[in-house]
């Protein structure tokens, strides 16, 4: 009970002091049980949606190429209306009705303006059927009764202020439908984001499907009193086995596509509880920080319960009590704050179109439990070490001064370990630079990293005697006397600083790290382009993977000032090599053109060859994994087709980013072998224009596009700004979520100053008396925030752009083979540490200027 109250009472006298450390637990568990409530929110969205959409059973059409495959002629998979009426015979069968889904569409308004989603949602087209009645309701107007009338969600409707009698194009693959809405429906569940669009039946067997007697699912109620399971049985008998069949019960297509989305969620998760992990780490230094310097502060009053009974253990525990009560209030504040955080992510996905009703707000009861867990046990294990220093301290340490000279023979000890797991990481990233094979080094790098960010935070006490003083001589020694003092007070205590800048220094190396890995990226792909692309246009989907329709396809074969217009398509297909190996491989197959617009050097055969009639080419890394040369068939069975002997023409380099590894085919020689009605559609087109007029074919290129804005026109230029934007893109995701590591190293600062001001009371009293202003003072602790800062900075900038290089001869072995530091923004970010610095001393700098002279002078210890 001692140990308990004394416990108590010195967290409320330190409580201002402890602030800060659990503003660092709070944000850490925030992050954590901001994300699970978010996700389980997710969860139980998508749970209530697929629960209430699918009926008792669900049939619908096996494909060849797996039960859940779209076939890529941009037409769903589908069953014959006939098979409507033998599942309605089935005993049980309440009713069952077919329904047309097709996500292959694209819906703009009259002003040729996409009406889907822009966060990845789908947009969905099909047939209004009385199991919609279960997720939504017609609140305007009524169901579409004719080829000209569209019904629309209510939610798309009010984004894209849409109302009755607005017309609207659907556009699919086997034509496009223009209709009038005629009703707006709206969910009766949360809509996660989806633009959907009713046709009536026929137009939408006939416009989706391009057949009138055809369905993409027949949808089973049961009677009453028959359970799903045996629904299916009885359904399955009607369908003579239903070997061509996949029939679901309720839950079995609940679970189906619950584990669809699963996979989407749980790499969101993932990512952003890994990026959580990295603030706990960050605030353990935090925590070591303020508990060492508290015990510091305290060696006297420790030393006098020492002589006055009390145990090492009991001294050791008073510690961890007080670390336990930081722990859960830092955690119980963090559990709150983190609903509020899932509450604001909602919000966000609302602002760009994915909406998630706060009414499906799910916070798990593990979700408190996992955040107190792991915000006391991280705090507890962060002042272990103060606390087993404060056990240590004698009953004679009250007769001394406050403060405990730092262990040399210890010091050393954690320098000579802290250089050799440096140096073992080095030689690791080192290997990762020489090794053959990406999978090999990859492992070689998660240990460099490990090993090298380990061994700067083991010897950041030694990095910071040398490289402060460094940075002193550069920036402190400008401001004279005052900058000499704060260049005393980072060095004083060399562990101290070199904490609080590892502390930064893990956020920022991984930026760093990053930065090279995006800008190498880009530099790479862009020297790609302009070695091997020849087109001088590229045609495809704007972010969806969609392919092209037919009617785009002609539209852009119509365009003037082109020498020629490439089709290009994946066919899916098993190849058996010689060695009688099979792999689903599949094959590109487009126009002979294909060679100008994408250059691949043969290294045996040739490859215009390869275009001919029953031939094809291989990539050199298939070539020698199954023995294959030039003039030996290949056994290319189609996934949607007939089975072909093919003859390889040429064996092409893998030397390359684009098309790596690709097989290539004449278009001809794959229809030869596919229904034309099963066909995959162009993925992209190429396009080369006639000599000097490339600017009359770009622009006519778009002009053609105009009515179909899922497409987009891109010359070299546009490519290669789109993809410096999508990997600026995630990069400014991951600095986003980074930037939480970051404050809680910020926080550090701010901590360590505030602690150092009280540990100096006295001193600044006496510098203070004699002549020191208050101004000086305040410029003296500004000086050494910004020296830490940037030593952090310097460290984890340097560690980050080692990293980085690492990084980059592995994607050097995938064809990214140029390294590039991205300078402006390594220097960028290195004058921002010293503003971060200026920031993290404004409070302690403004409290030391206030403290009064006399009782400074006037303070024990």
């Amino acid at each position: 009970m001692t140990v308990w109250k004394t416990s108590v009472r010195n967290f409320l006298a330190h409580k201002g002091r402890m602030a800060l450390s659990a503003v660092a637990v709070l944000l850490s568990v925030a992050f954590v049980s901001g994300t699970l409530v978010f996700t389980d929110t997710m969860n139980t969205t998508f749970d209530k949606l697929f629960a209430v959409t699918s009926p008792d059973v669900t049939v619908s059409p096996k494909t060849s190429g797996g039960d859940d495959e779209q076939p890529d002629n941009g037409k769903p998979a589908s069953l014959p209306a006939s098979a409507v009426q033998e599942v309605a015979k089935a005993d049980g069968v309440k009713k069952a009705e077919g329904a047309v889904f097709s996500m292959a569409v694209t819906v703009v308004n009259s002003e040729n303006k996409n009406m889907g989603s822009e966060t990845g949602a789908p947009t969905i087209a099909g047939n209004w059927t009385e199991n919609d009645l279960r997720s939504m309701e017609i609140t305007a107007g009524h169901a579409p009764r004719g080829p000209t009338e569209v019904m629309i969600d209510a939610d798309t409707a009010k984004k894209h202020e849409l109302k009755l009698g607005d017309e609207l194009r659907t556009i699919a693959a086997t034509g496009d439908i223009t209709a009038k809405i005629s009703g707006i429906a709206s969910f009766t569940v949360t809509n996660p984001g989806a633009a959907v669009v009713y046709l009536d039946t026929a137009t939408a067997q006939k416009q989706l499907l391009g057949a009138p007697d055809v369905f993409t699912q027949i949808l089973v109620s049961a009677e009453n009193g028959v359970s799903d399971t045996q629904l299916k049985k009885n359904v399955a008998t009607v369908l003579d086995g239903s070997a061509a069949y996949k029939l679901q019960t309720q839950q079995e297509a609940t679970d189906a596509n619950k584990d669809s989305m699963g996979s989407f969620l749980d790499v969101m998760k993932y990512a952003m509880l890994g990026f959580a992990g990295i603030a706990f780490l960050v605030g353990i230094f935090l925590i070591v920080n303020t508990f060492s310097m508290l015990v510091a502060q305290r060696t006297r009053e420790i030393g006098l319960m020492r002589a006055i009974g009390s145990s090492r253990k009991q001294v050791n525990r008073s510690v961890l009590v007080e670390a336990v009560l930081l722990g859960i209030v830092g955690s119980v504040l963090g559990v709150a704050a983190g609903v509020g955080l899932a509450v604001g992510l909602m919000k966000a996905m609302g602002a760009v179109g994915m909406e998630l009703s706060t009414g499906d707000l799910t916070v798990a009861w593990t979700t408190p439990a996992i955040g107190l867990v792991l915000g006391v046990v991280v705090t507890v294990l962060a002042a272990y070490i103060p606390a087993r220093r404060a056990g240590k301290v004698s009953p004679m340490a009250a007769l001394r001064d406050a403060g405990t000279p730092a262990d040399g023979r210890s010091g050393w000890i954690r320098a000579g370990i802290g250089l050799l797991l440096t140096a073992a990481g080095g030689a690791a990233l080192w290997a990762t630079t020489q090794a053959d094979k990406a999978t090999e080094g990859s492992t070689f790098l998660a240990l460099g990293v490990l090993l090298t960010l380990i061994g700067f935070i083991v010897i950041g006490p030694l990095l910071a005697g040398v490289v402060v003083r460094a940075l002193s001589v550069v920036v402190l020694r400008l401001f004279g006397p005052v900058g000499r003092l704060a260049e005393r007070n980072a060095l004083r205590n060399p562990r101290r600083t070199g904490a609080t800048g590892v502390a930064l220094m893990i956020g920022l190396a991984l930026v760093a790290c990053l930065s090279v890995v995006g800008s190498s990226m880009v530099a790479s792909a862009t020297e790609e382009l302009d070695k091997s692309v020849g087109a001088d246009f590229i045609v495809q989907d704007s972010g969806t993977g969609r392919p092209i329709v037919p009617q785009a396809a002609e539209a852009l074969k119509d365009v003037p000032g082109l020498e020629h217009l490439t089709d290009y398509t994946f066919v899916k297909a098993k190849i058996t090599s010689p060695d009688g190996k099979t792999e689903d491989d599949g094959i590109t197959a487009a126009d002979p053109t294909y060679q100008q617009d994408v250059r691949r050097s043969a290294l045996s055969g040739d490859l215009a060859k390869a275009y001919g009639k029953d031939a094809m080419s291989v990539g050199e890394d298939y070539a020698e994994k199954h023995g294959v040369e030039v003039g030996d068939t290949l056994t290319v069975a189609f996934a949607a087709g007939k089975t072909a002997k093919l003859k390889v023409a040429a064996i092409t380099s893998d030397d390359t980013n684009i098309d790596r590894g690709a097989m290539y085919t004449n278009l001809t020689t794959a229809a030869t072998y596919v229904p034309a009605d099963r066909m995959p559609q162009n993925v992209a087109m190429f396009g080369k224009a006639e000599e000097g007029k490339e600017k009359e074919a770009y622009a006519a290129l778009k002009s053609a596009m105009a009515e179909y804005p899922v497409y987009k026109v891109q010359n070299q230029a546009d490519f290669k700004e789109d993809l410096k934007d999508q990997i600026g893109q995630l990069l400014n995701i991951v600095y986003g979520l980074l930037a939480l590591a970051i404050i809680v190293a910020v926080l550090g600062v701010v901590n360590t100053l505030a602690l150092s001001v009280v540990e100096r009371t006295r001193e600044i009293g006496l510098m203070r008396a004699i002549g020191l202003s208050r101004r000086q003072l305040r410029r003296m602790i500004r000086l050494e925030s910004v020296v830490i800062a940037l030593f952090g900075a310097l460290l984890g900038l340097g560690l980050g752009m080692g990293w980085g290089t690492a990084a980059q001869k592995l994607l050097a072995l995938e064809g990214l083979e140029v390294l590039e530091i991205p300078w402006p923004t390594i220097l960028t970010v290195f004058a921002c540490s010293a503003l971060v610095g200026l920031f993290a001393a404004l409070v302690p700098a403004f409290r030391a200027g206030r403290m009064n002279v006399l009782n400074a002078i006037a303070t024990d210890g």
